[in-house]
């Protein structure tokens, strides 16, 4: 490892050749302001365009300004971060953003948290002196995703998320000078395009040009209707990132007062999207277990491997990119619409209402469950069996909104019975927590031997691909992790091209996993709040007294009593799915 010795501001500092000015200033505590630059260095995701030109310093011996975050230090190099001639030079680069930028914070999405109107805080802008036309364009709205393009300061980090890491190819430059644009091609509709709803580039995006479709004023109008009975589920990695949008640290669990906070909304039932997790775990493990039964006595008809499918920005991205593997997937729905489902059914038998008076509402940390729940398939003669999807974002803005003080709140637990839940289904939260999950389940029911031990070490991790051999009583399951649709791409090839070896494989859409998902609290590219969101998950795992799907009583009953038994005629129809070849339906208009 070669090293590099220069000076900053004058601080003298060693740091690896390669290390860009923008990367050595922060390790002696320098903070360069920056726009373009994006980095989750936990990830290996790193985008550095050197665009905006925000963070120039000055270089000694360089004539004219250098973008930090695109150069690279030298022997002996010494910087000014903070001269005159630098400054002027940022006000001036942010005042020309900001000529061609509305001036609409009052009722932006993003104000209060958006990149460009801190830094033009942090600058001191008052006020814009170069005035000229603005260019304007339409906005797109899509099932998930608004995209108000006026507000888009052509920054590219969408652009690298969804080209490079996600390798979906929704986005990119078009069009050259002032009518330049990130736009999906030929200006069509993010809904026509071969968007996975992933919301990685709205997580991403410093501005208000990318935001979620918030349903929060639907879920009100419900809440105040007398004739509607309105129950909530929240997602496993909601409790594990909400806190951090009422000032807590990143990895702050939060289950007991977001429960308490949910029924100070009013609503009639705070249920646990966990328990539809668990009952995931039954239909899906029992459904890996069928295959490779099947595949063992020797039938090589049997589709391996089997693919987890509880992400709809992965099922997405298969069904426009991999169309040819549409019957490899689980068939299992997402815990998302099983617990629809079921809440419109059985438990409104229970309450004895019509599905039509029963409001489903999920907390989500994913925007592609809000594309999920409007999709066809998961609806009964147009009802759908999960009316609304809010984000964690947009969840803490309700609670704010309802002038609740979070931090006061007290400890609540679930309502029954589909709040109870075990700590396999908090861990689908995370990247290698729905296989982990699944295998607890599978290797009791394979070998009828208790598991020693439930905590599958060699599953975890943040490596965007993850492989591990589990011992089944002699039976050598071989499994596959992924991590962003990147990562997905790479294993999907190996499976279309028949050359994995893997049993099973689970893929989820966003770095991370749901812990990093399109709707939770932005990061703002600190991987480090990923890794302490992982952390939350696995204690609450750790905290549960039954650890195991198919040792949850209520899900045991829900069988008993309803469904009969896992891949029965009634748990096909309402708990499985089938996918579609969308290959064909990029439409340009």
């Amino acid at each position: 490892m070669e090293l590099v010795k220069l000076t900053i501001d004058k601080k003298t500092l060693e740091v690896e050749r390669g290390t860009s000015i923008l990367n050595a200033a922060r390790k002696v505590g320098i903070e360069i302001p920056t726009l373009c630059y994006l980095n989750l260095d936990g990830l290996n995701i790193e985008n550095k365009p050197g665009g905006c030109r925000i963070c120039v310093v000055e270089v000694e011996g360089r004539r004219n300004l250098a973008p930090a975050c695109a150069t690279e230090v030298t022997q002996g190099m010494v910087v000014k971060t903070n001269s005159t001639r630098v400054l002027n030079a940022r006000r001036t680069v942010m005042e020309l953003i900001l000529s061609d930028h509305p001036f609409d914070c009052l009722v932006c999405p993003k104000s209060g948290n958006c990149e460009l109107q801190s830094l033009a805080h942090r600058l001191g802008i008052r006020d814009i002196p170069y005035q000229g036309e603005q260019s304007t364009y339409r906005k797109d709205t899509s099932p998930s995703i608004i995209r108000d393009v006026d507000k888009c300061i052509l920054c590219r980090r969408c652009e690298m998320m969804c080209n490079e890491i996600q390798t979906v190819g929704a986005l990119s430059a078009i069009n050259r000078g002032f009518m330049a644009v990130i736009a999906p091609a030929f200006e069509m509709n993010l809904e026509k395009s071969p968007c996975t709803y992933c919301g990685q580039c709205v997580a991403v995006c410093p501005t208000g040009a990318l935001t979620e479709v918030d349903h929060t004023r639907q879920v009100i109008t419900a809440l105040a209707d007398p004739t509607k009975t309105v129950i909530v589920q929240t997602a496993p990695a909601v409790r594990a990132a909400l806190g951090e949008e009422f000032g807590l640290e990143p990895g702050t669990l939060v289950t007991g007062k977001m429960v308490s906070a949910l029924r100070e909304l009013g609503f009639d039932y705070v249920f646990d999207t966990d328990f539809g997790a668990d009952l995931t775990i039954m239909e899906e493990g029992t459904e890996l277990l069928d295959r490779l039964t099947k595949y063992l006595g020797g039938d090589r008809n049997v589709r391996l491997p089997i693919l987890t499918s509880c992400c709809p920005a992965w099922v997405n991205f298969f069904e426009h990119n991999f169309p040819e593997l549409k019957d490899v997937p689980s068939t299992a729905r997402s815990p998302q619409q099983m617990f629809g489902a079921i809440a419109k059914t059985y438990f409104a038998n229970q309450l004895g209402i019509d599905r039509k008076n029963l409001v489903v509402v999920s907390i989500m940390p994913c925007l592609a469950k809000k594309y999920e729940c409007q999709r066809t398939e998961f609806s009964t003669d147009g009802n759908p069996d999960v009316d609304f999807s809010l984000s964690t974002r947009e969840l803490a803005n309700f609670i704010k909104l309802a002038n609740i003080d979070f931090g006061a709140l007290p400890e609540s637990d679930f309502d029954r019975p589909l709040g109870e839940s075990t700590g396999a289904a908090v861990i689908f939260g995370t990247t290698g927590g729905v296989i982990e999950a699944a295998v607890r389940t599978a290797y009791e029911l394979y070998t009828k031997k208790p598991l020693a031990k439930v905590d599958f070490e060699e599953l975890r991790g943040l490596e965007g691909i993850r492989a591990a051999n589990v011992d089944f009583d002699g039976l050598e399951l071989r499994i596959g992790i992924a991590h962003g649709l990147g990562n997905a791409r790479k294993l999907l090839e190996e499976v279309r091209d028949g050359k994995s070896q893997y049993h099973a494989i689970e893929i989820m859409a966003c770095p991370g996993g749901c812990i990093g998902g399109g709707g939770q609290p932005l990061h703002h590219g600190d991987a480090s709040i990923l890794k302490a969101r992982q952390k939350a998950i696995y204690m609450e795992d750790q905290n549960k007294t039954i650890r195991k799907s198919h040792e949850n009583p209520y899900i045991i009953q829900l069988y008993k009593e309803f469904l009969g038994h896992p891949l029965s005629e009634k748990a096909h129809h309402l708990l499985h799915t089938h996918y579609f070849d969308k290959s064909t339906q990029i439409v340009i208009e």
